[in-house]
């Protein structure tokens, strides 16, 4: 029987679905929230609907949309029974069902008997498993077996954030330190996956973490500068509402900054420190200070993407907001002293700034780490 040769891009991969598996059975401390005891969360098909009692008020909907399901999971599977659909009068979260649709419901039971369905939502993780899948067909077509340490890192980074991050934050722990913590994490995590164990894992990391804390410091800074509340971000006031008012929203937003920026730091520092990487060996006679110029040269032509891409990144769900200003004949300088306005140029230009510091950090690092690395070959040849 062949002996299966174990490399470094084995063991890194190993490792890395060993880490999947630890965060996917790692608990949150929420799994057994009041509000779902003596329900049960399953999918039913809509076979009837009476609209009779839904009130129609030009684009708004209100009242009771009645519903007749057949129950397709849990242990009410296989029966027939009535549900009702609330409407509020909102665009934004209300649905109407039609007959054949998949919904998700939530039935409200004791003792083996339904005391009441509500239905929740149309039922979407099928289609979300189909896109899901299409997208790693095509990540692991184009990059081969990297598609693969894509994957590892697209997944740990979710895992981490709903199994660590989100449960710290309700759990009180101070929203920065924690985001600071899990943001240095995974950025060791993800450039490892891309690097292994090299040198360069260290000098991108480095850059990156740099340019996070520039970030950082800023976001804090201009955050009390411009008098932004965390309750600015959305659902912050749901959240206040549901029991957790000791929650420092301000401070949830602060780390927003920085965490959500951090993704393009990455991706910056790694281009840079790739590039370095690439300088010195086509010339390994170079010093850490012409490698580093040459590190910074990469980094000045990305920037300006870089930070168009965090533009229109945080811009693109604003759209709407964009198109009422325009609509009101709202003034420019009125627009700019709206405080949910300033809190995305905040976002924006500080999360900016941080790739515009990662660059020359990655540089020198890359430089010092790389070139010293490359000295270090010649010295044992030479011995």
């Amino acid at each position: 029987m062949r002996a299966i040769r174990w490399t470094k891009k084995h063991i890194v991969s190993l490792l890395a679905i060993i880490l999947m598996g630890v965060l996917m059975i790692l608990p949150t401390g929420y799994e057994d929230a009041l509000i779902y005891q003596g329900t049960e969360r399953v999918r039913a098909k809509v076979t009837e609907t009476d609209e009779s009692s839904v009130y129609n008020n030009g684009l708004i909907q209100s009242g009771e949309q009645y519903c007749k399901v057949e129950i397709l999971d849990g242990e009410f599977k296989g029966e027939n029974s009535s549900a009702v659909n609330m409407l509020s009068g909102s665009l934004e979260s209300d649905k109407i069902f039609k007959v054949g649709d998949i919904a998700n419901v939530v039935i409200s039971h004791k003792n083996g008997e339904i005391l009441s369905i509500t239905m929740s939502d149309h039922y979407r993780i099928d289609k979300e498993a189909i896109l899901a899948l299409i997208f790693v067909a095509l990540l692991v077509f184009f990059a081969g077996r990297k598609g693969f340490r894509a994957i590892y890192s697209f997944i740990i980074t979710i895992l981490t954030i709903w199994k660590i991050l989100v449960p710290a934050y309700l759990g009180g722990m101070n929203p920065v330190w924690v985001a600071i913590g899990i943001t240095t994490f995974l950025t060791l995590v993800i450039i490892w996956l891309v690097y292994g164990f090299d040198r360069k894992t260290l000098a991108a990391s480095g850059g990156s973490m740099l340019g996070v804390l520039v970030t950082c410091v800023m976001g804090i800074l201009f955050t009390d500068q411009f008098k932004i509340h965390g309750a600015v971000m959305a659902y912050s006031e749901t959240l206040l509402y549901s029991g957790y008012q000791n929650l420092n929203l301000t401070q949830i937003f602060m780390s927003s900054i920085f965490f959500g920026a951090s993704g393009a730091m990455m991706d910056l520092s790694v281009d840079i420190t790739s590039a370095v990487y690439e300088v010195i060996q086509k010339k390994p006679e170079i010093g850490w200070k012409e490698a580093a110029q040459s590190g910074m040269n990469v980094g000045r032509a990305a920037m300006g993407t870089m930070t168009t891409t965090l533009l229109l990144a945080y811009s693109g769900g604003y759209i709407a907001l964009l198109m009422v200003f325009m609509a009101q004949g709202t003034p420019i300088d009125q627009i700019l002293n709206y405080k949910y306005v300033s809190a995305e140029i905040l976002d924006t230009v500080v999360g900016s700034m941080g790739l515009v510091t990662v660059a020359p950090f990655t540089a020198l690092v890359s430089g010092i780490l790389l070139t010293r690395k490359k000295k270090d070959q010649v010295t044992i040849k030479e011995s």
